[in-house]
């Protein structure tokens, strides 16, 4: 039976399953989200943030695993109460973290212990837009201990001119939009012969139609075909490597 996405499996918007968990880096104060396993626990999925922060849609998004039989906890990479709503500071908080990729790693690692804290073992760590390039940034640096799969859905692609994968790099799952303007289909081919050159197990699914940030709900960009086929890929995903 094919997955149809929230409303499909049942579940309403309304109905959230998790709770809101304080955790600190480095002394910085951050606020995640954690829905443990509904039945018997199948593995754990780190998610991370696109560029407004954790909102209600990740959260949205760690309740549908945690449906499916995931432990699942969504990261904060920005700060408590750091959820920034206009483009400009946005930007600015993306900016941030390009800029100083060790501190985008280090948040990143923060999260992923605080979730082994909650009762994670081996994950998957996935990221919507800005998260999805937060994911490959961790997939590069090799510092993804006991990280058995990294997703990306419409994230950013491109590689740093100093960083590459490392040949032990887990398999990599993405998820991207054929008429995404911000992130060519030129991105998509130069991330496939990289990964190709370094022996990185990969998959990529490229939806036609399908603009940037295509699996946000209730936005003007989103396209139901491309999330629920995105979606089932990575259900799949997840059963082979979890």
């Amino acid at each position: 039976m094919k997955l149809l996405g929230w409303l499909a499996m049942g579940l309403s918007f309304n109905a959230m399953a998790g709770e809101v968990v304080d955790y600190t880096s480095d002394g910085m104060a951050l606020e995640g989200y954690y829905a443990p396993a509904q039945g018997q626990a199948k593995g754990s999925v780190i998610l991370i943030h696109d560029w407004d922060g954790l909102t209600e849609y990740e959260e949205r998004r760690v309740d549908m695993l945690s449906s499916m039989g995931y432990n699942a906890f969504a990261v904060d990479l920005y700060g408590k109460g750091n959820r920034p709503v206009e483009t400009n500071a946005k930007k600015e908080e993306t900016g941030k973290l390009y800029n100083d990729r060790e501190k985008m790693r280090t948040l990143i690692l923060a999260g992923i212990d605080k979730a082994r804290e909650l009762g994670a073992q081996d994950v998957v760590v996935a990221g919507y837009c800005f998260g999805g390039a937060a994911v490959l940034e961790l997939a590069r640096s090799g510092q993804g201990k006991g990280v058995n799969g990294y997703a990306t859905f419409h994230g950013g692609l491109k590689t740093p001119a100093d960083q590459s994968y490392p040949e032990n790099t887990a398999p990599i799952f993405i998820a991207h939009g054929g008429a995404d303007t911000g992130i060519p289909m030129t991105d998509v081919a130069d991330l496939s012969v990289q990964l190709e050159n370094a022996k990185v197990p990969y998959l990529i699914e490229v939806y036609s139609g399908a603009p940037h940030a295509f699996t946000v709900f209730d936005s003007p960009r989103y396209r139901e075909t491309a999330d629920n086929r995105s979606w089932e890929t990575f259900t799949t995903f997840l059963g082979e490597n979890l």
